[in-house]
């Protein structure tokens, strides 16, 4: 079982995040679950998002504690919260940022990789330049890191299932997979 813990903050599309990357593992001809944890639910508050992804159906509905990945969705958070808790020895941190991996002075693991999200949802008017949504960007980039979810499964699941301008949004997914930095 894959399993995948997204922060980020409210409006940045975290929870959406987890939605579209589980609908992506079942077009995969995966089983997958998906789900939200809200402490207060207003625009900028912190969120955190689950996801499994699973040859087999999951059972398990309880939060992710020891992720294979953590997917930040606000590089701020990084500094306030320990985002690396339970990460898997071998497990991976996709974070966005316009810095490379090496370059970030708060992370100290092994497998980090950066994309700059908030550029590319911008460029592609998703949000706006105060509050860009960095969902389906991140989520492009997650699929150049995990390779049980290729970059196809998570454009189809843009372009049946995101809110807005579904070719924006697959656009800038295809943009964040090919810019992701830090891929091992």
């Amino acid at each position: 079982m894959i399993e995948i813990r997204f922060h980020g903050r409210g409006g940045q599309g975290a929870v959406v995040a987890s939605e579209l990357l589980a609908r992506a593992a079942v077009m995969n001809r995966l089983h997958a679950a998906a789900f939200p944890f809200f402490g207060v639910e207003r625009r900028g508050a912190p969120v955190t998002a689950f996801c499994r992804i699973d040859l087999k159906p999951i059972r398990t509905h309880s939060e992710i504690y020891f992720p294979d990945y953590v997917v930040v969705l606000d590089p701020d958070l990084v500094s306030m919260t320990n985002v690396l808790q339970g990460l898997k020895p071998d497990g991976a941190l996709l974070i966005n940022s316009a810095k490379e991996s090496c370059d970030l002075q708060h992370v100290k693991w092994n497998k980090v990789a950066t994309v700059d999200a908030t550029s590319i949802a911008i460029k592609y008017g998703l949000g706006s330049e105060n509050s860009p949504i960095v969902n389906t960007a991140i989520i492009g980039a997650f699929s150049k890191i995990c390779p049980q979810v290729p970059l196809e499964s998570v454009i189809e699941s843009i372009l049946k299932a995101s809110p807005g301008d579904k070719k924006a949004n697959a656009e800038a997914a295809k943009e964040a997979f090919e810019t992701v930095k830090g891929v091992w």
